[in-house]
């Protein structure tokens, strides 16, 4: 699954331009937590989340820590105590990631930058975004799911596996494989990439490789 699949394309956004008080009201309005902040062409610039206007509200000291661990990115508290708009506020430069990149390397980099959503990107311009909670969803897919896409994405689309080579059994995201592939290079990396795909809990392979099962 692609960040493609799983992203809200109806994105509210805002300029750095943009009075803060006016974008406080959208995260109130809307019931979200961040704002992308995007130049004239569409660029993200920064992310305005409710981290940064707390800092404003509470006119906290630049030594208060605790702000620090709340907010995203690299911070300066005095300059965002002082703004005035959406620019002097946000967290910049904002973490992207890019449309066709899968959903665990999302997770992976939400949870390594402790960010709880990614503006996507397609060519530096922002086309959606993704966040915790669609990647929580992404994971709580039925079994069927999993195997379908275990089945086109992984054995079909990057390992061009022989149809009906492997077989897929899905069982409460728990997954087994079994069967026989061309090489040992494909054995081996077949259950690292069954892994990856959302909603897998577990994986256990059975699948050899024919090279070696002729050498014997």
């Amino acid at each position: 699954m692609r960040v493609a699949d799983l992203m809200t394309t109806d994105v509210v956004t805002v300029t750095p331009e943009t009075p803060l008080r006016d974008a406080a009201g959208l995260l109130a309005e809307r019931r979200i937590s961040g704002l992308p902040v995007v130049d004239d062409q569409g660029h993200v610039v920064g992310v305005l989340s409710e981290a940064d206007i707390v800092v404003k509200a509470g006119g906290a000291p630049r030594e208060h820590r605790l702000l620090g661990w709340l907010l995203e990115g690299d911070i300066d508290l005095a300059d965002k105590i002082a703004a005035r708009t959406v620019g002097d506020a946000m967290s910049a430069p904002a973490i992207t990631i890019d449309a066709h990149r899968r959903v665990h390397e999302a997770a992976k980099l939400m949870a390594a930058e402790g960010v709880n959503r990614l503006p996507v990107v397609d060519d530096g311009r922002l086309v959606g975004i993704v966040t915790r909670a669609d990647v929580v969803r992404a994971f709580a897919r039925s079994d069927g799911e999993i195997a379908e896409e275990i089945h086109d994405e992984i054995l079909r689309r990057t390992l061009w596996l022989e149809p009906g080579s492997v077989t897929v059994t899905v069982e409460d995201g728990a997954v087994t494989l079994d069967g026989e592939v061309d090489s040992e290079a494909d054995a081996e990396l077949l259950p690292v990439f069954v892994s990856r795909v959302p909603g897998v809990v577990s994986v256990r392979s059975n699948v050899r490789a024919r090279t070696a099962a002729t050498s014997r």
